[in-house]
């Protein structure tokens, strides 16, 4: 499946962008808006920043794996 074609279902999860340049990001899907793929991102303390990407800067996108009940590894 296209990328473009996972928007719809993802939208308000938390996502991870890997982009063609093989750079990548991650953050909660907002949307999109003319030819942009919105993520709102975590900045620092309090501070979320809500990004633009231009679609034809972007590989591809996937939700979040869900957590397992895990013992942590510290």
């Amino acid at each position: 499946m296209q990328w473009q074609q996972k928007i719809q279902y993802l939208i308000g999860n938390p996502i991870g962008v890997s982009f063609t340049n093989g750079q990548g990001t991650s953050g909660v899907l907002c949307g999109t808006s003319q030819g942009k793929l919105l993520v709102m991102e975590y900045l620092y303390q309090t501070q979320f920043a809500l990004k633009q990407y231009d679609f034809n800067t972007i590989q591809d996108i996937n939700v979040f794996p869900p957590c397992h009940n895990q013992q942590p590894l510290y």
